[in-house]
Formats: structure tokens, C-alpha cells, sequence
């Protein structure tokens, strides 16, 4: 493999990774825009923006973004995070420059009111949707009781009256901020010409007008504060814990990791043998959340509300011990291999390569090779994630709890 990397005068940067025997290509545009750099009286916008790309352009209506994608057999699609959003397609080596022109022309959208009223509809629609879905609402009830005032709190997807709320001006007035060339980088993986790809990007974006961008970085503790709602037709607890994390952007990342690994891991992680294995609770993880200049850990738990307590309490005692007796060499060998196994297999397909490749760019301003990432993570002891145990704190976290009425 090899990397080529390029900036144009107006800030915009180009990376890519050459894998001439590689059988597709995979392109994407990593904005460095999210919740994260909303306000709360347009908090949602960046999800939103992300939506209203594929209305089209003054050129292309919806119908004809779609048929162009798809008649190139592309797959494509678009999230948007606390941090950042990212529009991607994996297609056939042939169709690659067509792709990446058409991406090109969709990251100057219309930003029509027609559209943008229609949209707000189906945006609407999704909060609905993902607060029926109890554990991605209590996932994000305990964000933003973790990090209170601080901007990584905002929900992605905003509120209904944050969104009700919402101008096509002031969603005009924030893509010209944030969606500016040098706030942009443009990947590339797979099977590809370099010059070729740089020439399309080039023609599409060469124009485009730098802006003054930028992200208040901080490091936040959490509040650790602990709630339990209760919400209607609920029939279980779902739990989520967090803690203190760490940055991406800091070398302990690794270990971090691997501890979340250890400790919640579908199979075979303390929290499935202490909690899953002897049915105390139906779900138990851990994961670890690196975040521009911060982070976190956080758990989600789902079981009977009348073993929530004991459920709270086993957790409570793997952190305990953890920050008592640390962990085994054994638990981190399994662990590394599960985190190879899993990074390797994701990586073997330009479409899997492009996420790490934009996103090392994004928080780290460089390359990192597979190989490179592997090393890293085969280098991480026993005694590192023993220290970074005692660090984040295990034993103090923020706590939200959803579940049904106490006396159901």
C-alpha cells in the first residue's frame, strides 16, 4: 500500500491509500462539524445537514442524487456524530471518478425551503424513533447528564423543539461556517489513481473559500451525577454508566480499549460472566468513547428492574477489583486477539480502511498503517492498563436509568 497526501491552497486535504490489487475503491468526506460545535437553540442542525446533502444540488433534484448513485451499483451513505459527519461510498475501481465528482457537487448543496420544511418532518420522525428505542435513549439521557454544560453533551439529533425551531437561514448560515474547504478532508482507499482522484477533487472543491473554524477543546471530568426515570410502557431497566475516558488523540488509547474489552465484551468479558452467564441481566457491555481532546467509557446494562440493584451492585465489585487486583496477562492476550481480529478483518476491505484512514487524520493531523495500529496494540502491558484503571477512576461514574414505575 501506499499513501499520498495533498492540501490545496484553500485549506481543503486530500489523503488516500493506493491498494492497486484491491478489487473496489471507497471514498468519503470527513466534515469536522457535530453536535459538539452546535448551540442549543440550533442543536440538531449538523445531523440535519447531513439529511438535507441528498436533496440535491441547483443542478440535481433528490430523484436524480439517488439514481446516480445507484445506477453505478454504488454503496453509499452518511452519519453524523458528536464530532464529526462523513458522506461515503464504496463502488467498483471504474466508477470511482464519478463518484467522487458526484460527492464533490453534493457537498454545495441547494439548501432548498421547500425541502428543508419537508424534512423537518422526517428528522422529527427519527427523534421519535430512537426514543422508542430504549437503549440508544439511555445512552444519550446520560451524555448529556455526564457533561452537563459542556458541548459534547448536545444530542446528534437535536430535539423536536430544537428542530421546530430551526431556520433554513441559520442551517445556511452554519454550513457556510463549518463545511468550509479547510475544515473538509476527502479519503480515499482501494483500488485508485491518485493523480486521477486529486484531479476530480480539485475541479469540484478548488474554488471553494476558506473560513475562520475551529473547536474549543477540553478535557471534562463528568458531573457523576446519578438519575432513574420512569417511562411508560417499559417492561425493563436499561442502565448506563459512564466514566472519565481518555482522547483519541492520546497514546493510551490502546490500552483503553483493550480494557473495555475486557470488561465488556459480548462473550467472555467480566461483565458476561458475572452478569450474563447467570442471568442477572440479558445485556452487559462496556465501550470505550475517544473523543476530540476528551472522552469516555461508557456501560449499558439491560435487565429486570427487580435485579437493577443487584445488577449495580455485581458491576460495582468488577470495578472494585479491578482497580484492587487489576487485570491477568491472560485477559489482555484474549483481549488483544479479539481487537486484532476485529481491526484486521475490517480493514482487509477499502471500504472498512476508509473509516480509520479519515479518522487518524481527523484527530491525529497523520497517517497510521494497519501495521503500524497492530504494533501499537500487541505493544500495550499489563501494567499500562493496570495504570490507566487507576486513573480514570472506576469507581466514581454518572448513572442514568430508565426503567418502569418503581412499584410496577
Amino acid at each position: 500500500m501506499e499513501f499520498r497526501h495533498k492540501r490545496l491552497s484553500n485549506g481543503l486535504v486530500l489523503i488516500g491509500e493506493v491498494n492497486l490489487p484491491a478489487k473496489s475503491a471507497a471514498v468519503g468526506y470527513f466534515v469536522r462539524t457535530g453536535a459538539r460545535d452546535e448551540t442549543l437553540d440550533i442543536n440538531g442542525v449538523s445531523h440535519f445537514l447531513e439529511h438535507m446533502l441528498f436533496k440535491g444540488t441547483e443542478r440535481l433534484n433528490s430523484f436524480q442524487v439517488n439514481e446516480a448513485f445507484d445506477s453505478r451499483g454504488a454503496q453509499f451513505n452518511a452519519f453524523t456524530s458528536e464530532e464529526q459527519t462523513v458522506f461515503y461510498a464504496s463502488v467498483l475501481p471504474e466508477y470511482l471518478t464519478d463518484i467522487t465528482a458526484l460527492w464533490g457537487e453534493l457537498m454545495r448543496p441547494a439548501l432548498r425551503e421547500d425541502d428543508f420544511t419537508i424534512e423537518k418532518n422526517v428528522i422529527k420522525e427519527e427523534i421519535a424513533m430512537y426514543q422508542d428505542t430504549p437503549a440508544f435513549d439511555v445512552i444519550d439521557r446520560c451524555r448529556s447528564l455526564h457533561f452537563g454544560t459542556h458541548p459534547c453533551g448536545y444530542s446528534v439529533l437535536g430535539t423536536v423543539e430544537s428542530i421546530d425551531g430551526l431556520t433554513a437561514e441559520q442551517m445556511r448560515a452554519y454550513f457556510a461556517r463549518r463545511y468550509a474547504p479547510n475544515n473538509l478532508i476527502v479519503a480515499c482507499a482501494g483500488n485508485f489513481d491518485w493523480d486521477g482522484f486529486c484531479a476530480v477533487v480539485e475541479a469540484a472543491s478548488g474554488r471553494w473559500r476558506s473560513q475562520e473554524v475551529g473547536r474549543p477543546l477540553c478535557h471534562f471530568e463528568g458531573t457523576r451525577q446519578k438519575v432513574r426515570a420512569e417511562k411508560p410502557n417499559l417492561k425493563r431497566e436499561h442502565i448506563c454508566l459512564m466514566h472519565t475516558g481518555i482522547s483519541a488523540q492520546d497514546p493510551r488509547r490502546f490500552a483503553a480499549s483493550l480494557l473495555s474489552m475486557i470488561v465488556g465484551d459480548d462473550y467472555g468479558s467480566r461483565f458476561y460472566w458475572e452478569l450474563v452467564d447467570k442471568a442477572l441481566a440479558e445485556e452487559a457491555a462496556m465501550h470505550f468513547g475517544p473523543m476530540d481532546g476528551t472522552g469516555l467509557f461508557y456501560c449499558y446494562l439491560r435487565c429486570g428492574t427487580p435485579n437493577a440493584a443487584k445488577v449495580l451492585e455485581v458491576a460495582d465489585g468488577i470495578f472494585r477489583d479491578l482497580v484492587r487486583n487489576g487485570i491477568t496477562s491472560e485477559e489482555l492476550v484474549k483481549a488483544k486477539n479479539k481487537v486484532l481480529s476485529a481491526f484486521v478483518l475490517k480493514n482487509e476491505l477499502p471500504m472498512g480502511r476508509l473509516g480509520d484512514l479519515g479518522s487518524n487524520w481527523m484527530y491525529l493531523g497523520e497517517y497510521r498503517s494497519i501495521e503500524q495500529d497492530v504494533a501499537a496494540v500487541k505493544a500495550v502491558t499489563v501494567d499500562e492498563v493496570n495504570r490507566l484503571i487507576h486513573e480514570i477512576d472506576l469507581d466514581d461514574y454518572t448513572q442514568y436509568s430508565l426503567g418502569p414505575a418503581a412499584s410496577a
